[in-house]
């Protein structure tokens, strides 16, 4: 509902802006990680030893899990302070410039040392970038969609993931049907460079739209604060320590199900590297879809019953996941992965950014929520598909620490959120309604 002398939300746009945006940066940041174990580990650190190159050349992209809360917090002081528009148009040229740059970047054999150097650098201004997405494409989505769509508005940015993910493995597949020397030469950085047309583009569409009413009200008001972080931290750090609980859930079981699951698929379940990668990408196409539809069904049951309808499916199904997959049989595993990644990780990923917006005020909104997710990713994200591996060698290829690792992230993230107030019920009433910064979404 329209505000006297506001104007009128172009929903579509927001939609589109929250959604390309959020897009284009994972896909930028997983094209990174697609490329590191074929053609940074041989171009950019080069060792007498492959496994030491590969080892190194992964280390440089889950580096950036860790950078990524720092981004977080400088870029969402700027959101909490100054708008969330300008903050997100920049996050975005930041990580397009970084990405371009990458596919530009001279190899070890032209400058030697300061190839890898520079590599590194960039990747962690990617992971600064990233840092100050999320939460600033969620907030654009939510702060501006109608009280009774809330959740269907903030699952668009959570597709973003999954698209991101799916268009850096396309581009990549499509390139690598080059003759191998051509792919090393400059098929490699075709999709990096191309990533300046697609962060024209989204700029082009962020720059469309206006800033959210809710920051405009809060602005009027003069409930800017002085230092977000603070106010956050002082207020709210119940609802920081609620939202990492939640957040290993979305994050951990994801890098097990695409990451981890690629090197279990093909090392350990015997798949080929083309049916693995095939299997990844028909469940996050599935993934995709149902985004959406779980966001609607949030708008109607409420956010917290389906997290926590999520996380405890996802416990439940940890075991049956790993048995099925230790079957060996290519159509099962299809489905246990569409049922594991397409289905019950959706349900998590779709809602997680609107229920973490519902507990907190609107003038720390992008701090709070940027908090817990980006700390939860660094914790749990870049260190999931490393504790997996090393389970899975620690006690002689057996799946069941496997299941029983995703299995204690799913008790977790399922205890935090009791914690967190229906949604449904209890969730802020309309855009710009300012609550006293003690009183967060969050039962005491």
């Amino acid at each position: 509902m329209e505000t006297k002398g506001t104007p009128a939300v172009n929903h579509k746009k927001v939609l589109l802006a929250s959604l390309i945006g959020s897009t284009i940066e994972f896909y930028d940041f997983f094209l990174y990680g697609t490329v590191a174990g074929l053609v940074f580990n041989k171009l950019f650190f080069p060792n007498d030893d492959p496994f030491v190159s590969l080892l190194i050349a992964y280390a440089s992209f889950g580096i950036t899990f860790f950078i990524r809360p720092v981004g977080g917090i400088i870029f969402s002081h700027m959101g909490d302070k100054f708008g969330r528009k300008n903050t997100l148009v920049i996050s975005l040229l930041l990580m397009g410039v970084a990405t371009v740059c990458i596919g530009l970047l001279p190899t070890y054999q032209a400058i030697g040392v300061m190839a890898p150097i520079l590599l590194v650098l960039l990747r962690l201004v990617q992971g600064i970038a990233l840092g100050g997405e999320w939460g600033g494409a969620i907030l654009l989505a939510v702060e501006s969609a109608p009280k009774e769509k809330k959740g269907y508005y903030g699952s668009f940015p959570a597709m973003g993931i999954p698209l991101g993910m799916l268009l850096g493995t396309f581009s990549i597949s499509l390139m690598s049907k080059l003759p191998e020397a051509q792919f090393m030469a400059w098929g490699w950085r075709v999709p990096f460079i191309l990533s300046a047309v697609l962060v024209a583009v989204g700029l082009w569409i962020r720059r469309g739209i206006g800033e959210t009413h809710a920051f405009e009200e809060e602005k009027q008001k003069g409930n800017v604060v002085k230092i977000p972080l603070v106010e956050t931290l002082r207020y709210h750090w119940k609802a920081v320590l609620i939202s990492l609980g939640a957040k290993c859930v979305e994050v951990g079981p994801f890098y097990v199900f695409t990451t981890f699951f690629i090197a279990y698929g093909t090392g350990t379940l015997g798949l080929s590297r083309t049916t693995a990668l095939n299997v990844v990408s028909v469940a996050t196409i599935v993934t995709v879809i149902c985004i959406p539809l779980m966001g609607k069904l949030s708008d109607k049951i409420g956010r917290k019953r389906v997290f926590m309808m999520g996380a405890a499916g996802l416990a439940l199904f940890s075991f049956p996941y790993f048995y099925v997959l230790s079957l060996k049989s290519v159509f099962l595993t299809y489905v246990v992965s569409i049922i594991a990644l397409g289905i019950l990780w959706s349900a998590i990923a779709s809602i997680i950014g609107t229920m973490f917006t519902e507990m907190f005020s609107t003038n720390v909104g992008y701090t709070g929520i940027t908090l817990g997710y980006q700390s939860g990713s660094a914790l749990f994200g870049g260190t999931a598909p490393m504790i997996a591996t090393v389970l899975l060698s620690a006690y002689n290829n057996s799946w069941v620490p496997l299941a029983i690792f995703i299995g204690g992230l799913c008790i977790v993230s399922f205890l935090s959120a009791t914690f967190i107030r229906n949604s449904k019920d209890d969730a802020k009433p309309s855009i710009g309604v300012v609550y006293p910064l003690n009183k967060a979404n969050v039962q005491e």
